[in-house]
């Protein structure tokens, strides 16, 4: 069986993470997904592949959410993006940074983040177990059986 390409693999967690979350949060929060934010620790506005943005967030006149209307950041892996991007965020006071990584069949879920770019906490969950997020106040459960894998999707 051919492999499946590594943009499908990323969608397809996406799309699962995205549908979960939004379940789980109600009107809680907003799930939005390759949207511009705009993060003082980079250069320029990024546009992550999942972010919950809190219900009370409002956009700029550019239409664009601030990193500190963040709950959380969920990121597929991408070999050589991973670093920056959990600096950006941990900069900007992300509280939660989560990387998927479809190759290695696990997340990982990043906490308290630091002005100097790291999250002091990280916490390794295989996919079949359940990620406890605490997004706002309160604990989201975010189920990650049916993650793909590459031999899986």
């Amino acid at each position: 069986m051919p492999e499946v390409p590594y943009d499908e693999l990323r969608w397809e967690v996406v799309l699962a993470a995205a549908v979960r979350l939004s379940d789980e949060l109600g009107s809680r929060g907003r799930v939005l997904s390759r949207v511009l934010v705009d993060f003082p620790a980079a250069h320029g506005p990024l546009a992550p592949d999942l972010v919950v943005v809190a219900a009370d967030a409002v956009r700029d006149a550019r239409g664009r959410c601030a990193a500190a209307d963040l709950e959380a950041v969920l990121e597929v892996s991408h070999p050589g993006r991973d670093h920056a991007w959990a600096r950006a965020c941990a900069q900007s006071g992300v509280p939660l940074y989560v990387v998927v990584d479809p190759a290695a069949a696990c997340c990982t879920v990043h906490t308290a983040p630091s002005p100097g770019g790291s999250y002091r906490e990280a916490e390794r969950v295989p996919f079949g177990n359940d990620l406890f997020l605490p997004l706002g106040g309160r604990t989201v459960v975010l189920r990650t059986d049916g993650f793909p894998t590459p031999g899986t999707a």
